[in-house]
Order: C-alpha cells, then structure tokens, then sequence
C-alpha cells in the first residue's frame, strides 16, 4: 500500500530540503530556487527547479543531488527536472536574504562589530619568500579541521591563488552579488578570475581599494570562521586599504631565514604601528633542507624568523611569537602547481606537518560580545 499523498508530499519537501546550493551552501527550499514539486501517478516526482542564472556551471550537480535525495523517498519511482530561471525580482529577493534582509549596497561583514571571522593578513616584506604557498597551505589545513575558510587573493598584481588551491572554476553573479569558487573545501576569489588568460592588470591606488572593496563586500562569503588574505609584497596601497577597510585584521609576516629578507620582513611588520593592527607571529619559510644522510642545509642562512619575531616585539611593545619553521620541500611546489597544497598531497612530509602546527595556532573563532549576556548582577547597596 503506497503512502498518502500529503505523507508523500512531506517526504519530498523535506528530501529537497537536504540537498544544498553547491555554490551557495544552502538548502535550495529556503532560497526560493523549488518552484513545483509534483507527485504523478506513476509515482514519478516532477521537480520544477530555478536555477539563479542561465546556464550554471553546476546544473548538473544539482540535478545528481536532487535526483539522489528525491529518488530515495519511498513511493517515488522516479524523478523528473524542470529546470528554469529565477526573474530579476526573484534574484533581488535572494540577494535579500543572502544579506540578512537588506538589498541596500553591501557593507563589509567581515569588519561589523558582532562579526566571529578571524581575519589574517598575510604579508611579507619582499617577494619570493612563499607567502602564498604559506596561505593556501593554511588555508587547506584550516578547512580540513572543519572549519569554513575564505581567501581572497588580494596579490592584484601577482595572483596566484586559484591555481595553487586548484580553484579552476569562475564565479557566478546573482545580482551584483559575487558566488566565490571553491576547492580543496576553501572559497576564494581573484582578480585573475575576472581577466582574460593571462593578461597583466595595471591599475593605480584608488582602483585597487576598489576590487579589495568589491571582494570583501560584493562577495558572498557566508559563515566563515577563517579569512585569510595574501597580500602583494611590501607596504604598498593595497596593506594601507586593507588597514581601512578591516581594521580588526591581524597580520602574518612570512619571511625567510635570510638576513636581507628578514630586515624587510620587519618593515612590513612594523606597518602595524600607524595601523593599529595586531601582529599575530611570524613564520619563517624555506628554513632549511633535509638531506637524505638526516642532516639539514640551511640554504638561506638559519635564524630570519626569529630575529623578526624578536625586533617586532621590540619595535610594537607586544610580544609576537615565532609560530612556525617551513622547512623546504619540492612538494610544495609540485602541490602548488598542481592546485593540491602538501597538506592535502603529502600530510606526513615534514612541512605539512609544520604548517598544519602554525593552522593550529590560528584556528581559534574570534568570539563576540555582542547581544549575549554577561552574567553580571547589580552590587547591592
């Protein structure tokens, strides 16, 4: 004896509950995209879909998810897609409830007083120091203990990001909203995911404030426990926007053993005086090779990271610590090319593991005051 329909229905309503938009990560009842669901005779469910915008790149996953949900509804015997478009309206609509109700102009959520995201700037002194290998590789090890992480490559000039975190897909618009690709469990987004192949971006100050701008507010990022950003090397316009536009960003400077690279490292450090930004630690990169007899060859010299740790402490009157050495392995760079960071590829290799310690260290939610109470009694008089 087959269900009643209005049992059937429920079932089917709470299965399409369950499969998520894989861009947005949400059920797709609560976005509005379930026009119909229909329950024919046959026992075949006729499911009318609006998709956000024509041609998705990911119809196909929704409909092995809906499929697969749906399917496994006991009474159904079959189900069929109708896949169309959301309106102008509808999208309007969802970008409202993606933004908690407002459609007004995006505000930064990340920089909002009862925001719980931990922010880390990644910055370094100079170029070629593997301050973006360092930042997806954290990034990775991050979302690999549960947490939802975001990067945004904020290297305009030297983006690199996607094809190191294997972030190969091209974000969606809904509105003037921004879907983020992800990969590897992290959402990230470039400059070089809105330029043709690899086409060179020359632009001053004001339009780099303006894509940071756009990438931390237009973005739509969710929930995140974890923001990280890999900045372009020096003390240029976009760690001064950065400063102005999230104030309660925390900095990460990556330098290598190397005294020269070490000096400049503590430059970029010091920005944090004019900033007010906290430093968090330093990490020292490429600190040394391990040769096959066990021995270690320091091929950049040995002790950069903690003479920045320590001049740092000097220099802002607060301690900042020396969260981790990398030592130099091929991997990382055979992981970066590949878009598999080592602490995915290889996470017994000597650096995933001192990565995946430094992730450790960040991987604490900044918890927020803001509308809890603070168990506090009135004194008596």
């Amino acid at each position: 004896m087959s269900a009643p329909v209005s049992t059937l229905s429920d079932a089917i309503q709470a299965a399409l509950a369950t499969v998520n938009d894989p861009e947005i990560r949400r059920p797709i009842t609560d976005l509005g995209m379930v026009r119909s669901a229909e329950i024919g005779e046959d026992g075949v469910v006729r499911v009318g879909l609006l998709l956000t915008v024509a041609g998705c790149p990911l119809k196909d996953k929704l409909r092995g998810d809906i499929t697969a949900a749906v399917g496994a509804v006991p009474g159904v015997t079959g189900v069929e897609i109708d896949f169309g478009v959301m309106s102008p309206e509808q999208r309007q609509e969802l970008q409202g409830k993606l933004r908690g109700g407002s459609t007004d102009e995006a505000v930064i959520p990340f920089a909002q007083p009862g925001s719980r995201t931990r922010v880390y700037a990644v910055a370094s002194g100079k170029g070629g120091v593997g301050k973006s290998s360092v930042t997806v590789n954290l990034a990775a090890a991050l979302a690999a203990r549960g947490l939802s992480v975001g990067v945004v490559d904020a290297d305009i000039y030297g983006h690199s990001v996607p094809r190191m975190l294997g972030a190969d897909g091209k974000p969606t618009r809904v509105e003037d909203m921004i879907m983020p690709p992800q990969a590897n469990g992290v959402k990230v987004i470039s400059i070089g995911m809105f330029t043709p192949g690899n086409a060179a971006v020359v632009w001053r100050g004001p339009m780099l404030h303006r894509a940071l701008q756009q990438f931390l507010g237009d973005v739509y990022w969710g929930e995140l426990d974890v923001l990280l950003l890999d900045l372009p090397p020096g003390t240029g316009d976009i760690a001064i926007s950065v400063a102005q536009l999230l104030p309660n960003a925390e900095i990460l400077v990556v330098t290598t053993p190397q005294a020269a690279a070490a000096e400049v490292a503590e430059r970029a450090g010091a920005i944090s005086l004019q900033t007010h930004q906290r430093i968090v630690g330093v990490i020292e990169n490429m600190s040394w090779l391990e040769l096959p007899d066990g021995s270690r060859m320091e091929v950049f010299g040995a002790g950069g990271g903690q003479e920045v740790a320590e001049s740092l402490t000097r220099t802002i009157g607060a301690q900042v610590p020396l969260l981790g050495q990398i030592p130099m392995d091929t991997r990382v760079r055979e992981g970066g090319d590949a878009g598999i960071p080592i602490v995915l590829s290889a996470p017994d290799a000597p650096a995933a593991k001192a990565l995946r310690q430094v992730a450790d260290r960040l991987a604490v939610r900044r918890e927020s005051l803001l509308g809890k109470p603070l168990g506090l009694t009135p004194a008596g008089r």
